[in-house]
């Protein structure tokens, strides 16, 4: 029997928020959260990026940390409403850590990008079902209201324009850095920390298999062999087609109750997420 259809009767331009609490906390949790990971990732492929993301020091000496706080960070606006009291508190906390460095408006845009793009072309390959054209608008919607308040201009204003602009931008600014690289490297080491039954070289082998070619490339990485990739890839299709088979999930799933998630054992305030940098800042200001 076909499960109902949460978002039905919703209107992605208005209900948009409501319509991503679906998506992401009920019908595609686990997706979303690996999707989220892939897209930071490809982030990291861009030099002016990568590099930065190594200066600060952080995502190789508490890797687990700025995990968790990013997701976290992002998770927080989506569950509460980007107007919410928490929300705008998250927005702010992310907003202080951006005003830190020198970013450009182009990388900003492109990492909005990939948090509305990755996500939907990983359902597309790997869901259980196929998002419906309102969840991809209420998609464009949230992410277009998460980039104004964090500042950024020029933001696409359909789901075919960040996906243009995203494939559009990696071309142009693809390429290799050793700090990217670094900080590549340390964002596997953690992700195949994630299961200890699996080892470690298998886990990074397998999640090798699921990036393109560019990215590949980008950071220097071997490209798996064909049958490889092809396996990697069908595991994750046959994962698709065993939930479709599961009953509908009753209870949301958050990113904070997951075992990944290890900075905040006994849990967390808002004032706890954030780079050691912006903590500095602010601890100065207090004094």
């Amino acid at each position: 029997m076909a499960r109902k259809d949460r978002n039905a009767g919703l209107d992605p331009d208005t209900d948009y928020e409501q319509i991503n609490r679906n998506v992401g906390l009920y019908d595609f949790p686990w997706d979303g959260m690996q999707a989220l990971g892939l897209a930071l990732f490809r982030t990291y492929a861009v030099p002016s990026i990568g590099r930065l993301l190594h200066e600060t020091g952080e995502f190789e000496t508490a890797t687990q940390k700025r995990h968790d706080d990013t997701g976290l960070l992002l998770e927080i606006p989506g569950e509460k409403g980007l107007d919410s009291f928490d929300g705008r508190a998250a927005v702010r906390r992310i907003n202080q850590m951006h005003h830190l460095y020198k970013i450009s408006n182009d990388d900003m845009r492109y990492v909005l990008s990939t948090f509305v793009v990755v996500p939907i072309r990983w359902i597309e390959a790997y869901g259980w079902r196929r998002l419906t054209d309102g969840e991809v608008r209420a998609g464009v919607r949230y992410y277009q209201e998460l980039g104004r308040r964090m500042g950024i201009k020029e933001i696409p204003q359909t789901y075919a324009e960040f996906a243009e602009f995203m494939d559009d931008y990696e071309v142009e600014n693809f390429g290799f850095d050793q700090g990217g690289r670094q900080v590549a490297d340390a964002t596997l080491d953690l992700l195949a920390s994630f299961y200890p039954l699996i080892p470690n070289r298998m886990m990074k082998h397998f999640s090798r298999c699921l990036m393109d070619r560019p990215l590949l490339d980008a950071f220097g990485y071997e490209v798996p062999s064909a049958s490889s990739r092809w396996l990697a890839r069908q595991s994750l299709v046959l994962r698709g087609k065993f939930v479709a088979m599961l009953p509908a999930r009753k209870r949301p799933k958050y990113l904070r109750d997951r075992r990944r998630v290890r900075s905040y054992p006994h849990g967390f305030d808002l004032a706890d997420l954030g780079s050691r940098a912006v903590h500095d800042v602010i601890s100065r200001k207090s004094a």
